[in-house]
């Protein structure tokens, strides 16, 4: 069995996830998206994975999960530090 479709599937829902976070944080609290660098590039990924996901390359989401996915790591962490989140 080919594992490959199902490990993309399960990355890119991933992907949708945090995006549809960060696009709820948004409406919620929009002073907290002053420290997340690409909050509007993250959304709009989010959007193009679950109305375009014809159009997204497997570079681009391996670009993001090597490039991109550890700043969001570090900003979140450093958010959750601020508002003391464990």
């Amino acid at each position: 069995m080919h594992y490959y479709p199902m490990l993309r599937s399960a990355v890119e829902r991933q992907f949708e996830i945090v995006g549809e976070a960060l696009n709820r944080l948004k409406r919620v609290n929009p002073e907290l998206m002053t420290g997340i660098t690409e909050h509007q590039r993250i959304i709009h990924f989010r959007n193009v994975l679950a109305h375009g996901y014809d159009v997204i390359s497997d570079g681009i989401v391996w670009d993001i999960l090597q490039n991109k996915l550890p700043l969001l790591r570090e900003e979140i962490e450093k958010i959750r530090q601020t508002l003391d989140m464990d």
